[in-house]
């Protein structure tokens, strides 16, 4: 993920040892007893790797708990993104007055039947990726950067976005994508300056597929 994201934002990737190390108290009451050995495994990784992205702002690495909606609770003055998929795991934090809001997502690179395709792309989008070049799963790229583009959202607006209500444009040469969020959606935001185009990067290799991006400050 370092390679998609600027300078100003610390990112750390799991290694080995990070999906069996060991949560801080308000981390492992957010976890719950009957969490499955796969959740655990994840909900470890993150945190981890977020308390290793803090420490590398230069803060003293704390707990980063999750709320009711499951979202990471960063520390004051941080804004940070977490993401796990198969056998990858990284976070990534900034102080808040360099970056407003950071995201990031890793999936599985593979096809997508033909119903979860709909859940995900606009008809503009299915039609624009199959103009692309073959080789690549594109609607996994927009999936991933979707997921990108709502965990910036989230934190500055309080509220979730359905797949339907960003519309993203990928260039292929370039590794980029623009995310425009649909009107209806910023009009009826409850702040007075939601995102209304979040533009990143993202990498396909063989397995994997990652985005990220970073809303940087007015």
């Amino acid at each position: 993920m370092r390679d998609l994201l600027p300078p100003a934002v610390a990112v750390v990737v799991a290694e080995s040892a990070d999906w069996v190390g060991e949560l801080l108290p308000a981390e492992l009451a957010c976890l719950g007893g009957r969490a499955v050995e796969s959740r655990r495994r994840d909900f470890t990784a993150g945190r981890v790797c977020a308390r290793r992205a803090i420490a590398a702002l230069g803060l003293s690495p704390v707990a980063v708990p999750a709320a009711a909606d499951r979202a990471p609770v960063w520390p004051a003055g941080v804004v940070g993104a977490i993401t796990h998929t198969r056998g990858y795991c990284a976070a990534a934090a900034a102080h808040v007055d360099e970056v407003r809001s950071v995201g990031l997502d890793a999936e599985q690179h593979k096809d997508l039947n033909p119903g979860v395709r709909r859940a995900i792309l606009l008809g503009e989008e299915e039609d624009r990726l199959a103009r692309l070049p073959v080789g690549v799963s594109w609607p996994a790229v927009v999936f991933s950067a979707k997921e990108t583009v709502y965990k910036i959202w989230h934190p500055l607006v309080g509220t979730w976005l359905d797949f339907h209500d960003a519309h993203v444009e990928l260039d292929p040469e370039a590794g980029t994508f623009t995310a425009r969020i649909a009107p209806a959606r910023v009009a009826a935001a409850p702040v007075a300056d939601p995102p209304t185009v979040i533009r990143g990067r993202f990498a396909v290799e063989p397995a994997l597929v990652r985005t990220a991006a970073a809303l940087l400050p007015r």
